[in-house]
């Protein structure tokens, strides 16, 4: 894998349709905030050009960097794919975690870890463990249906706010009211983006969802507009940046990109989070080229880290092995050293369940990696006693600093 270097950007202003613009009467459904806000009576709302048949002409620096980014993946994908499984897992609780930075959710990964076993969390790690279940949602559903499916993304929003007392009544519905990004909470003054009007959401998302499911456009490119074009359609009420990101995986494992594997693609994005948003309003004025660069640079650099964890989870494997004395293969406690790098975070109805084992024996073989120092138990779980492996978890977390530091040593660069 080379490390990727930006293309010089052609002469052009724009190579992609620009939004137009509309301007409507508003008012406000309740009249609460500033004076100011009670006062609007109009609104301009963005309208995304329709893009079914439009065609994306890369210049050839461009196509050749997509190209190399796409190919790395692939070539991950069918080196660790199959043999790794524990990266999958890795990357997705990666992924999610690092999606959800983006919109300022944040939470430790012990507290993210009992929300993924539903023993109580805060609502920020509630909010990661669902945006992991709705990334595997959809990216799953891709790579058996082989499309990207309305049916799918209303069914991973539904999972992404199933467990959130204010969004559960809209989880899995279309908006059908207007909304818009940035500025006021009361109304869309000073917006930064103002999507188009709820009744022609429905048609867009046809729309979106017919480029999606093409097999001519380069796959890199077709994954940074359909992330670009849905984040501008902005079907919901929530949810929209983090089902937008997890389009990007659903995207490449339609198109075999990655067959196996979800690539930290977010945390590349999140190293420079105005760059991001400012990459999604080019796309707006008419200019993709910066969200496709900026999404192959966040793909290799995600690629070639994510090399270095499967060697480095393998490693973790063979020291744990060491620790306990060796281990015969498909004995309890061989096959949870196994299930430990895949789920760094359990309990003993996980353990019980996964390995098919009564809860004595389930104990009997947590306590033996906890005396050897595999794992350690997590602070504030008494009464639901909740392990961690702390030598994976340390690789979740540096993996994604690692991608953030080189996606910001790229991005600031003269």
């Amino acid at each position: 894998m080379t490390t990727p270097t930006t293309p010089a950007a052609p002469a052009a202003t724009t190579d992609w349709a620009p939004h137009t613009s509309e301007t409507r009467p508003w008012q406000q459904r309740v009249a609460r905030g500033p004076r100011a806000d009670r006062q609007v009576r109009e609104v301009t709302v963005s309208l995304p050009p329709y893009i079914a048949r439009s065609e994306y002409a890369m210049d050839r620096p461009l196509a050749a960097m997509t190209a190399a980014s796409a190919g790395d993946l692939t070539h991950l994908d069918l080196v660790h794919g199959r043999t790794l499984a524990a990266l999958n897992h890795l990357q997705l609780r990666t992924e999610a975690i690092d999606s959800s930075r983006i919109e300022d959710v944040e939470a430790g990964l012990a507290d993210y870890g009992r929300a993924v076993l539903g023993v109580g969390a805060s609502a920020s790690a509630v909010s990661m463990a669902a945006a992991t279940a709705a990334v595997s949602r959809l990216v799953e559903d891709a790579a058996t249906t082989r499309r990207i499916r309305l049916e799918a993304i209303l069914a991973a929003h539904a999972e992404l706010f199933r467990r959130d007392p204010e969004q559960a009544p809209r989880a899995g519905r279309l908006r059908t009211t207007q909304n818009w990004v940035g500025g006021s909470d009361w109304s869309p003054r000073g917006a930064l983006h103002v999507p188009p009007p709820p009744e022609t959401v429905p048609g867009y998302l046809d729309d979106l969802l017919a480029f999606a499911n093409r097999d001519d456009v380069p796959p890199l490119a077709q994954t940074a507009i359909v992330h670009a074009q849905f984040e501008s359609i902005h079907p919901f009420i929530d949810g929209n940046g983090r089902l937008g990101r997890a389009l990007i995986h659903a995207v490449l494992r339609r198109r075999r990109v990655s067959r196996h594997l979800v690539v930290p693609v977010a945390s590349g994005l999140v190293a420079d989070r105005d760059g991001y948003f400012a990459a999604l309003g080019d796309y707006r004025r008419g200019r993709a080229r910066t969200l496709v660069t900026l999404l192959s640079i966040a793909t290799t650099t995600a690629t070639r880290e994510s090399a270095r964890s499967a060697v480095t989870i393998g490693e973790i494997r063979r020291q744990w092995g060491e620790a306990v004395g060796g281990t015969r293969p498909g004995t309890p406690l061989h096959r949870l050293l196994d299930l430990l790098t895949e789920q760094p975070i359990l309990n003993q109805a996980l353990v019980s369940e996964h390995l098919g084992l009564g809860e004595a024996d389930a104990y009997a073989a947590i306590e033996t990696l906890h005396d050897a120092r595999v794992l350690r138990r997590a602070p504030r779980s008494r009464r639901a006693p909740v392990w961690l492996a702390p030598a994976v978890l340390h690789e979740v977390e540096d993996l994604s600093a690692r991608i953030d530091r080189a996606c910001r040593a790229w991005s600031s660069r003269p």
